[in-house]
């Protein structure tokens, strides 16, 4: 086992991530609690714990501590409201310093991968970080043209050609070029984590993928060019296939992966069949992230009502990535 810690950033410390994230320590065991260390603002992690009614105690990273003891990375951010469900400029700010450190630790060799709570992008932006959301900025500080986002449960996974764009837009982003890179990024991802030949099935854009013609050109355009680049490369993918049955095949087991078109083409399967246990995964970066697939939920924050499940497979799926790197 690397020695080196799965980071965690708290998001936005408005938000219900630091309860989420500290509910999910408090349920692990002390050896399983020592791969992580999270990356925010101490308070707000105490009085996260303290709203949810937990023990855990907190110490900072690189110092010696207690046995069981949680290890935090604290970046000090000026004018955090100091409590939650407030949408605050500061807050975003705080999210984009906290994933920015993540990045320069996983860099510099002193972490090995990490899982992100939920950031605010209307805080985020407010703050003057213009990203759409965790995997635009991660693909910013890492210095990559391209990155993908991936939701992963047990029985679907769905990779997005694009995400936070507007529907008009995101028909236009599904170039040949882009579909063909999204199937291969898919197949090289799941031939990591195991998967010897994965099925990758394509989603259609229109009804019926176009119905030769009758309903769009758009997917004999734009996405039939791109797989058969793909199965000529001798991937096993088929498409595109209409977008009302293809999910439910691969539900049910046809498919290893589905290439989603667009950011709802995508998130509406899986978040009706895993909305508690499916997990963010940013792809074609040079570091590894996982994250919990919900938001900030400002109505809840600071009651201590917060489900942490997602917050658990999310830190699983972080284990798998640093167990397959390399």
């Amino acid at each position: 086992m690397n020695d080196k810690p799965i980071v965690i950033t708290m998001g936005d410390p408005s938000g219900v991530g630091a309860e989420v994230t500290v509910k999910a320590m408090a349920s692990l065991s002390d050896a399983e609690r020592a791969r992580y260390a999270v990356i925010g603002d101490f308070d707000t992690l105490e009085r996260a714990r303290d709203v949810c009614g937990l023990t855990l105690a907190l110490h900072a990273h690189g110092e010696a501590a207690p046995a069981g003891s949680l290890a935090v990375v604290h970046v000090p951010v000026a004018d955090l409201p100091g409590r939650f469900g407030v949408l605050s400029p500061a807050c975003g700010e705080a999210s984009f310093r906290y994933v920015d450190k993540a990045v320069k630790m996983i860099q510099a060799g002193e972490a090995v991968g990490m899982v992100t709570a939920p950031i605010n992008k209307e805080a985020l932006n407010a703050a003057g970080h213009h990203y759409d959301g965790h995997t635009g900025m991660l693909a910013h500080l890492t210095g990559c043209k391209s990155s993908w986002m991936l939701l992963a449960s047990e029985t679907l996974n769905v990779i997005h050609v694009s995400t936070h764009v507007s529907l008009k837009d995101a028909i236009g982003r599904a170039t040949p070029e882009r579909v063909l890179e999204t199937i291969r990024t898919g197949y090289n991802h799941f031939r990591r984590m195991g998967v010897e030949a994965p099925r990758i099935a394509v989603a259609g854009i229109n009804p019926h993928c176009g119905e030769n013609g009758l309903f769009g050109r758009e997917d004999d355009e734009q996405i039939v060019p791109g797989v058969k680049q793909a199965q000529a490369e001798g991937i096993d993918v088929s498409g595109p296939i209409p977008a009302d049955t293809v999910y439910h095949r691969a539900n049910q087991g046809a498919f290893d992966l589905v290439v989603a078109q667009y950011h709802d083409q995508g998130h509406i399967p899986i978040k009706l069949i895993a909305f508690d246990t499916a997990v963010n995964v940013s792809l074609g970066l040079p570091i590894d992230r996982s994250s919990v697939d919900h938001g900030t939920a400002f109505d809840i924050a600071g009651t201590g009502k917060a489900n942490h499940t997602n917050m658990l497979s999310a830190l699983s799926y972080a284990g798998k990535l640093a167990a397959g790197r390399g």
